[in-house]
């Protein structure tokens, strides 16, 4: 059984995804046995607390600088014996010592078709207002792992949904996260918990 740690920033509706994936038997293979937060009082501590899933509260303005926060989280995690670290609205920089420190350990879910609309500045709504002003027919999600590079880990999962003619960003967020984010990050999770992700290069291949 595989330690799940995962970060959280806000209202932790991606964590509450993976909650009820574990509950309920999507995940294999895996436990989420703790949750860290960038910030005091966000939503996604209650529901960690309602769930029994300890907690920890680092918040990024108690620290000097992004290396020094790094060290924190990354001593934080090695302390928690995590095989596994989801970023789930982890809205903090972390520098290159926590990739060193759990290479191909860490996977985020970005709410766009990587490689088009992500990297620096494309988070939150900025991502959905920018497919919309370039009129983009599709758009979606990808789970990939976490480098160095913001955006730019290898792809594990992605999924699809229609862009509407009427989409506000909004609306447009609402049914990426209910289609596809809170579907795609349990399924990846679980694929890795059961060491189903083959990582070839920078491509990575599901096993059967």
């Amino acid at each position: 059984m595989k330690n799940i740690c995962v970060l959280v920033s806000g209202g932790g509706t991606n964590l509450q995804a993976l909650i009820d994936a574990e509950k309920s038997g999507v995940i294999k293979n895996g436990k989420i046995t703790c949750v860290i937060s960038s910030k005091e009082g966000v939503y996604a501590l209650e529901r960690a607390k309602q769930n029994g899933i300890p907690t920890r509260v680092m918040p990024r303005k108690d620290y000097a600088d992004v290396a020094t926060y790094t060290k924190a989280v990354t001593d934080a995690l090695l302390e928690e014996k995590a095989d596994l670290i989801v970023y789930a609205g982890f809205m903090t920089i972390l520098d290159e010592q926590i990739v060193k420190a759990f290479p191909y350990k860490m996977i985020n879910i970005h709410p766009a078709l990587i490689p088009s609309f992500c990297g620096k500045g494309y988070y939150g709504l900025h991502v959905h207002e920018a497919v919309l002003q370039r009129g983009v027919k599709i758009s979606g999600a990808t789970v990939h792992f976490v480098t160095e590079v913001c955006d730019g880990g290898p792809i594990i999962l992605q999924g699809t949904v229609p862009v509407l003619d009427d989409d506000t960003p909004e609306v447009l967020q609402k049914r990426i996260m209910e289609n596809v984010e809170w579907k795609l990050l349990p399924q990846a999770v679980s694929l890795f918990c059961e060491d189903k992700i083959e990582l070839v290069g920078e491509r990575t291949y599901i096993k059967k």
